[in-house]
């Protein structure tokens, strides 16, 4: 099973995609870029109002939600937002303390992840290399659809020293960027806990269509 996991719609400040043209997108172009599904990555906070099951059965493929937030060690994707997590922290927040994000969306049912570690200034590496690694991260964002190659290097060395395992996503804010970069899953995806498990066991890997 294949999975963008990093995709922004126009609920995101900087995105003016909409989710149904993203899938639109993706169903023409199954060939070139054979995804099931997408994971809607807003910024700075959790939304559960929208009903995208209409989408889902019309379009035949996944969408499940996670969020992207902004914290002392860069940015980081949270997946399996439950009730507790989206009180416990406050995702506006530009400054949120990374290791007790990891820690404690980890104790309450979820999983927070380093996003496009290789990028200046708000990526993991920038940040590690004046602060102690952070405990419990079990996977990074391996290849990003909007990072440089560099930037994509620097993250396979740091996947090779951490022993993380590996995850791909587009970062789509524009329609033609959508399911570039994927994740493949070992096991079936049906629910955001069942991504939470995947990623936490390291079954899945990261998988590049440009």
């Amino acid at each position: 099973m294949i999975l963008d996991l990093h995709v922004h719609s126009e609920l995101s400040d900087d995105s003016r995609a909409g989710v149904e043209t993203y899938l639109k997108v993706l169903q023409r172009k199954r060939e070139e870029r054979p995804l099931d599904g997408v994971v809607l990555t807003e910024h700075r906070q959790w939304n559960e109002e929208v009903d995208y099951r209409p989408l889902e059965d019309q379009y035949e493929m996944k969408i499940l939600r996670g969020a992207e937030v902004e914290t002392d060690y860069g940015h980081v994707l949270l997946y399996g937002v439950t009730p507790e997590i989206a009180s416990r922290f406050d995702f506006a927040d530009v400054r949120l303390p990374a290791q007790k994000l990891v820690t404690e969306v980890e104790a309450m049912g979820g999983v927070a992840v380093p996003c496009h570690p290789g990028r200046t200034n708000i990526g993991l590496c920038a940040h590690y290399e004046d602060k102690p690694p952070l405990e419990g991260v079990c996977a990074v964002e391996a290849i990003n659809g909007g990072s440089r190659g560099d930037e994509d290097a620097q993250t396979a060395l740091l996947i090779e020293e951490q022993g993380y395992a590996s995850f791909g996503g587009s970062d789509a804010h524009l329609v033609a960027f959508i399911g570039l970069c994927a994740t493949k899953f070992q096991d079936p995806i049906d629910t955001e806990q069942d991504l939470v498990a995947a990623l936490r066991a390291g079954r899945c890997n990261a998988v590049d269509f440009r």
